[in-house]
């Protein structure tokens, strides 16, 4: 990993999202991209006006100023850092900064939700960006002290779509040497399959990504439960694990696997953190 882009709004949760990729970077020897978004108006930015073009010019000044106090924290001493102010209003763009600076990562802090009438996730900012990136996202939403990927759950249904999220997620967990679980969730009614059924999707997808090489095939793990949501969160509980990983479809929002907006659920719920790979 070499660089990670961080988009900042200046808030407390973009704070959460610097102080991890701040320990990331430290872990990787890599460099950060700090973003703000300004999101002006053409309007504004078009005019002749020398009023209109001098309140572009004290916005922009505005933003650079505020990187000065954000960016003065000792976690992030010794860290090259980079900071860059652009006017995009639509968050794919983010997707661009991160292929034009060739960053491996972004990370971002989501508020959340409070509880189940308060879907913030969906829809907001975050989600956004996690929809349009090529690049994994890591989602931030609560303080993080001591960031570690030791144990790491990722969850998928083991289609063969999910084999280059797959490759990218293996990846990245190598590099910091974690422990990854393959995580699949089996459930009552319908959903229902037997041992032999699971195995045997397992062993085709491993098989297939991996060729011919079932090394992690020791790595899966089947849980009963009565939701993907609920199963994927009481293992993570269970084995204290640090980071829970997903698949996404970029054109559908976050993962889609099973049926419904699993993904989403899971992103929108979990109080650990979270990172997307792009299917």
């Amino acid at each position: 990993m070499k660089k990670i882009l961080v988009p900042v709004d200046f808030s407390e949760y973009s704070e959460y999202a610097l102080k991890v990729a701040a320990i990331l970077a430290k872990q990787q020897n890599a460099e950060i991209v700090v973003l703000h978004m300004l999101g002006l108006s053409e309007a504004v930015l078009t005019k002749n006006e020398g009023q209109e073009i001098n309140e572009a010019m004290y916005y922009m000044k505005l933003a650079e100023n505020r990187f000065s106090a954000f960016l003065d924290k000792d976690y992030l001493e010794g860290i090259k850092v980079t900071e860059t102010v652009q006017n995009y209003k639509i968050f794919s763009e983010i997707n661009e900064v991160a292929h034009e600076n060739d960053a491996d990562l972004i990370v971002m802090g989501s508020h959340g939700v409070s509880g189940l009438s308060e879907e913030v996730f969906i829809g907001s900012n975050t989600e956004k960006v996690v929809r349009t990136a090529d690049v994994p996202v890591l989602v931030i939403k609560n303080p993080v002290e001591d960031f570690t990927m030791k144990e790491v759950v990722f969850a998928c249904d083991f289609k063969i779509e999910n084999i280059r999220p797959y490759h990218n997620a293996i990846k990245l967990f190598n590099s910091f040497g974690a422990n990854v679980h393959l995580l699949y969730i089996n459930l009552p009614g319908e959903r229902f399959r037997s041992s032999g059924q699971i195995e045997e999707r397992v062993r085709e997808f491993l098989f297939k990504a991996d060729s011919g090489n079932m090394d992690m095939y020791n790595n899966v793990v089947y849980y009963n439960d009565y939701s993907v949501e609920s199963g994927v969160f009481n293992y993570s509980n269970k084995i204290e694990a640090d980071i829970i990983a997903i698949p996404t479809h970029g054109r559908r929002g976050l993962a889609h696997f099973f049926n419904g907006s699993i993904g989403e659920d899971i992103a929108n719920h979990a109080n650990k953190p979270v990172i997307t790979f792009k299917m």
